[in-house]
């Protein structure tokens, strides 16, 4: 597995894991799936992107991160293709993305996770997250209330 920048050539790989992802359901308050422009200018190299890595394995993006400007924070998003998370895959793309915060002088990433996401915030606890606050009452596009936790990371 190679972690490195993702470039747009990354994008279709990304789309692909991100709308296997929100198929699934339960784990990500997407619920339409994403075309591939719309994942290069949201997570790749849109003007509210600060960083954007991506796993691949065997030339295939297995995994990303993207950190970018939302709600006046540096917001991160991470996805790992189903079935193989908890393989070190996170914890790799978070030294990436680290490093390249850094660079950029991020200070604090945020991370905004569906509160019914356990593998999601075990993720972030494990990797150094700290709970920030809470939206019990947040709901999805289709009305469900799934309720929402913020967490942070303080880059060093």
């Amino acid at each position: 597995m190679i972690v490195r920048h993702a470039e747009v050539a990354d994008a279709a790989g990304m789309a692909a894991v991100l709308n296997q992802i929100i198929a699934i359901g339960g784990t990500t308050a997407h619920q339409v799936a994403k075309a591939v422009p719309t994942v290069q200018a949201d997570y790749v190299d849109g003007p509210t992107v600060l960083t954007s890595v991506v796993a691949v394995d065997q030339g295939r993006v297995i995994g990303w991160h993207s950190v970018g400007l939302w709600q006046g924070h540096a917001d991160i998003g991470t996805f790992v293709q189903p079935g193989i998370q908890a393989r070190r895959i996170g914890a790799a793309l978070f030294a990436r993305t680290c490093d390249l915060a850094k660079a950029k002088c991020v200070r604090t990433i945020h991370a905004a996770t569906r509160a019914d996401n356990a593998p999601g915030l075990a993720y972030y606890a494990r990797i150094g997250f700290v709970d920030a606050g809470s939206e019990p009452d947040f709901a999805l596009a289709d009305g469900r209330v799934v309720g929402r936790v913020f967490r942070r990371f303080e880059v060093v």
